[in-house]
């Protein structure tokens, strides 16, 4: 199927909500992570959600050319193309923008988008996401409604952080303390700044305890009943049931009861990274330490092309990381739930 056009991830997200279910958001950076992850969403009979990272983006372009724009078009180009071959819907998100790389990153990919939507054409990407979590909530929302306002002429949906995320990701890192903790007050003053729709849909991204990277059990204290608090102290002013369409950041290496507990409470879209990360990295590592003296020039032989051609471990590559998201799929709830 083609990516999915804005009305399509609207529909996604819907239907997420009302089944109960969330959607894998799996961090790409590459042709065959691309490839990797359709290929998981369609062997779990999932819609799903790629997203790209600035940094990801920056890779994308070439590690020394490091041109964000250029690396997430050429990389969303490969993604319109390859999905075709793929029987599920697929949204192409970017991921954890800062505020100083608005300018440089969103806010011109928003202009390509809204010039395409004059045009008649569908924007690139789906949705955006602002990482408003370095500086205080009344300038973040501020900075997040006047991007909503730009979402809104680009027919993306933009998705915004209330809280601090723990842990470091893409450059960025923030210490694991009770900044981690939205408070249901967060809740109201975002609803009241942006509002429940009618000035665009956006997806909100609410911690609970929420770290990136993997962490043994017992160092990450997640608390995901916070998030149904939060929908309870707002859906009561606004009179609306799970008035947020939630998202679930630092994903990887939680566990089951936790995740389903979160996707009960509202949570659409899960990020996952670090675990598909490893699964993609993992079955290389295994070819190449098996196959030492065939990828390697070994005491003056010629080694075994066929060991060391870049297909050969990156079929592998492709195949575990398919596994692991066909795996979160299952705890999400959203396999066997692709659109017809």
């Amino acid at each position: 199927m083609p990516i999915a056009t804005p009305e399509v991830y609207g529909e996604m997200i819907d239907r997420a909500k009302a089944g109960k279910f969330a959607y894998p958001a799996v961090n790409i950076t590459s042709s065959q992570t691309i490839t990797a992850a359709l290929r998981g969403f369609a062997e779990a009979e999932s819609d799903g959600i790629i997203q790209v990272s600035v940094g990801g983006a920056e890779y994308g372009s070439g590690a020394t050319v490091k041109d964000r724009i250029a690396g997430s078009l050429a990389l969303a180009a490969y993604a319109t193309e390859v999905a075709k071959g793929y029987p599920v819907n697929i949204a192409i998100h970017t991921d954890h923008c800062v505020k100083e790389n608005l300018d440089s990153w969103v806010k011109p990919l928003l202009a390509i988008e809204a010039e395409q939507v004059k045009n008649g054409q569908n924007p690139t990407f789906q949705s955006h996401m602002y990482d408003g979590s370095t500086v205080p909530l009344d300038e973040n929302l501020v900075i997040s409604a006047e991007l909503l306002e730009l979402s809104q002429a680009a027919r993306t949906i933009l998705e915004i952080e209330v809280g601090v995320v723990g842990g470091e990701e893409d450059g960025h890192e923030a210490e694991i303390n009770e900044k981690l903790y939205t408070t249901p007050e967060d809740g109201l003053a975002t609803v009241r700044a942006l509002g429940a729709g009618e000035k665009g849909r956006y997806l909100t991204a609410l911690t609970f305890g929420n770290v990136h990277g993997v962490y043994k059990p017992g160092a990450v204290k997640l608390r995901p009943s916070i998030l149904a608090e939060i929908q309870k102290a707002v859906g009561a002013e606004i009179g609306k049931e799970n008035p947020f369409d939630l998202v679930f950041h630092g994903g990887s290496g939680s566990t089951e009861a936790e995740i389903a507990e979160a996707v009960d409470n509202g949570v659409i879209k899960m990020n996952i990274d670090t675990d598909t990360q490893y699964a993609f990295s993992r079955p290389v590592a295994d070819h190449f330490f098996k196959n030492y003296d065939g990828v390697l020039k070994v005491d003056g032989e010629v080694g075994n092309k066929k060991a060391y051609d870049p297909r050969a471990w990156g079929k592998l590559a492709e195949a575990g990381m398919a596994a692991r998201i066909l795996e979160a799929c299952q705890q999400l709830r959203s396999a066997g739930t692709k659109m017809k």
